[in-house]
């Protein structure tokens, strides 16, 4: 029964201070039993997306392997816990919103880019990230097999189901949620149908206090796979949640025994149950 720790801390202006924080927190989630901590979206720096992009976007990057992951990969190793990064990541003349993926031995499993770049007022994402080209990978870890859904991706079921097709047992969610963005409890219920309609915890890490533009609401939140809250960071405060898995709910759950198992993926077309057509070869008037 693996030990999760989400770090809610919030970002000031200077990234090396929030950087060090990260890193005293993880150790902090390790004395407290943690072996799998993740982090929100963009977690060590402002979050530039909530103003319109002026001069070099990539100024906010690094690449990976880089700086921060270096220091969390010698951090992993020293503690024997995995840690789910969230960074801006440039790869040449390209930037994405990646959460690198560190094992217990220090080693980065692989990296997941977040796919789906949305651009409202307050998240102008498009002014700075490219579209994730890595698809939805689920990591063989020390402490399980987990997947990362992206803020944004969130919204996208095929997102999820990709990855509990792949077996995953905890998907977590680098998140920049801010206040009154959407209806109070939106998050909780699309994060609770998730879990409960493919097995699997999720584990939202989101990112907390006032920026520039926005106020981020904390509320770091973990659903379980019969579709529960099972545990909640508060609202507005730094806070390290801390909560038991327990994976034994994965292969009991109603979508691993159930939903998954009577799947008919022959009568899906990109997604989607094909249309019924009358006019098609084999088909009566009345569907049949």
């Amino acid at each position: 029964m693996p030990r999760i720790a989400l770090i809610q801390q919030a970002a000031g202006p200077d990234p090396q201070k929030n950087l060090q924080r990260g890193l005293e927190n993880t150790r902090k989630a390790a004395a407290s039993g943690a072996q799998i901590i993740a982090f929100p979206e963009v977690a060590f720096q402002r979050f530039f997306p909530q103003v319109r992009l002026e001069g070099d976007r990539f100024r906010f990057a690094e690449t990976i392997p880089g700086p921060t992951t270096e220091a969390f990969c010698a951090l992993a190793r020293e503690l024997g816990v995995v840690i789910i990064l969230n960074l801006f990541e440039q790869e040449g003349d390209k930037a994405f919103d990646t959460s690198p993926v560190i094992d217990a031995d220090g080693s980065i499993l692989g990296i997941t880019r977040m796919m789906h770049i949305t651009h409202y007022e307050g998240f102008y994402e498009q002014d700075y990230y490219d579209p994730g080209d890595r698809g939805a990978p689920v990591y063989d870890t020390a402490f399980g097999r987990i997947g990362v859904c992206i803020c944004y991706d969130r919204h996208y079921p095929e997102v999820l189901r990709a990855m509990a097709l792949d077996e995953a047992q905890l998907v977590v969610v680098p998140q920049a949620g801010s206040e009154g963005e959407w209806p109070e409890g939106v998050y909780e219920a699309e994060l609770q149908t998730g879990s409960f309609q493919h097995g699997f915890y999720m584990a939202l890490a989101n990112r907390v206090g006032p920026e520039d533009v926005l106020t981020f609401e904390g509320a770091s939140f973990i659903t379980d796979p019969n579709g529960s809250v099972s545990a909640r960071a508060p609202k507005g405060e730094d806070a390290i949640l801390v909560a038991d898995l327990d994976f034994g709910l994965v292969d009991a759950s109603a979508a691993r025994r159930l939903f998954m198992q009577h799947r008919r993926p022959e009568a899906y077309e990109g997604g989607a149950v094909k249309r019924y057509n009358p006019s098609s070869p084999g088909v009566d008037g009345n569907g049949v």
